[in-house]
């Protein structure tokens, strides 16, 4: 029997209207944005793929949350809908609420790292790595090596390796290990996912030297369908009960509520220890807010509560991954490098590979994202050299093995249209890719600077017009 279409389960009950815009408008923008797709107003962005962080649609049930929002300074009713939410769904007896993410990250560091101790991970995150560093913590990757490489089609790509982190234990000693972080879902290796049974090798070695685990969370509900869809004996379970199996073997998570949670602002930290959650409700208050709201408003939180049950229902999720394997599928077809499998919240192209012609300290995934704008006004993020920074002790490039560009899908957000509109920007730009140069810094602020570096093109082109002199 042929596949049937299956559409997306919702339908639209209120539409933005998008601002078009001329070439040589987006290249006027381009180069006043410094080459730097973050420094680009929105209103000049026809299709913006440069995040899914706090970028999703809200549900007609998260909008009529908001107008119950309990504004009171503590106490708050919504603060207890959001516990009770984190409860039934991720299981953690403790939460305790922050603006976003990284506001999670800052406390769980500042709190859990003794200047000197390591912390393992599962490929960096630019903030994580960046809160880590400050409180005077030690990155170390531990992931698989297949993770480094675009093309392996391992399907847990995320998974830590347990022979590096092992050999990390046993070199440092296990009081030196802060503890370990692992991303569902990494975002630097492009979206892959880890499996329940690495998570469970990984689990039996650090109770065996009493080692926590710490999630970052943002994106669990993703990497438990890929569990469901390519691990054995998951394919019958909602992602509900996975996702729960899943939070069973952490310590804490730490939450972008931004991403799965599908709202717009928000985060939250939640465990089940009660010495870290006193440790955490004490300091909330100095840099967020109090305990129960954390820097939110009672009708964020409202419409988090919500949205943490509306993430886990099965015909989203897969309606959430089908689009962004729709898009890329569509590029791959046409011979673009991709980051394969691909993965749950965007397509990565493999720069690299794009612009051969173009070495790695000219930045070519920073020009490929300018140029996509350009051609289209669609917008992207560079995941590359510029993402990683410099070595704070040389001041040299990181220069990490895989320099990309993100196509990054908010959730309920656009049709496969727009995904269209994407997919034949990217392979009209792979057929003439000679034309795109390579980029030179001109500012360059010291820590994570892709957020606000700007650039200059080496040469003139079609693209992006003459060099200014």
């Amino acid at each position: 029997m042929k596949k049937r279409t299956v559409a997306e389960p919702y339908k639209i009950k209120m539409v933005e209207p998008l601002k078009m815009t001329t070439r040589e408008e987006r290249r006027h923008n381009i180069w006043e944005a410094g080459f730097n797709t973050f420094l680009l107003r929105s209103e000049d962005v026809y299709i913006d793929l440069l995040t899914d962080s706090g970028t999703s649609a809200m549900s007609d049930q998260q909008w009529a949350g908001l107008m119950l929002g309990d504004e009171a300074y503590a106490g708050s009713r919504n603060f207890y809908n959001l516990e009770r939410a984190v409860q039934e769904i991720y299981g953690f007896r403790y939460v305790v609420p922050v603006h976003q993410g990284r506001g999670g990250e800052h406390l769980t560091a500042r709190i859990k790292i003794q200047p000197g101790q390591y912390v393992p991970m599962n490929m960096y995150f630019t903030t994580t790595r960046e809160h880590i560093e400050r409180a005077g913590g030690i990155f170390v990757d531990v992931i698989i090596d297949e993770a480094h490489d675009p093309q392996n089609e391992h399907p847990f790509k995320g998974n830590i390796d347990r022979v590096k982190l092992e050999s990390l234990i046993h070199e440092v000693g296990p009081e030196r290990i802060a503890y370990i972080w692992m991303a569902p879902c990494v975002n630097m290796a492009g979206g892959q996912p880890f499996s329940m049974g690495n998570l469970r090798q990984v689990r039996d070695l650090t109770d065996q030297y009493g080692i926590e685990i710490v999630f970052d969370a943002t994106r669990a509900v993703e990497n438990c369908y890929f569990i469901k869809e390519r691990e054995a004996g998951y394919a019958d379970k909602p992602v509900r009960q996975i996702l729960r199996e899943m939070m069973g073997y952490a310590d804490a998570i730490t939450m972008s509520s931004k991403k799965d949670n599908l709202v717009n602002i928000g985060g939250f930290v939640a465990t089940n220890d009660e010495e870290f959650y006193q440790s955490l409700r004490e300091l909330v208050v100095v840099y967020e807010g109090l305990h129960t709201y954390g820097g939110l408003a009672g009708r964020d939180l409202e419409a988090l509560a919500r949205g943490i049950y509306e993430m886990v229902d099965d015909h989203y999720i897969y309606s959430r991954i089908a689009q962004v394997r729709y898009l890329g599928e569509r590029i791959q077809a046409a011979g673009v490098p991709i980051v394969v499998p691909i993965g749950g919240h965007a397509v990565f192209i493999d720069a690299k590979q794009f612009l051969r012609n173009i070495p790695q300290d000219e930045y070519p995934a920073q020009a490929l994202a300018a140029a996509l704008y350009v051609d289209s006004g669609v917008r992207t993020m560079e995941r590359g050299n510029v993402s990683a920074g410099r070595d704070p002790h040389t001041g040299k490039h990181r220069s990490p093995k895989l320099e990309l560009v993100r196509l990054t899908i908010p959730r309920r957000v656009y049709t496969n249209l727009h995904m269209d509109v994407a997919a034949e920007s990217v392979i009209e730009l792979f057929e003439k890719r000679e034309d795109i140069p390579g980029l030179k810094r001109v500012d360059e602020p010291p820590q994570l600077r892709f957020f606000s570096a700007r650039f200059e093109p080496l040469r003139s082109s079609e693209v992006f017009g003459p060099v200014k002199q």
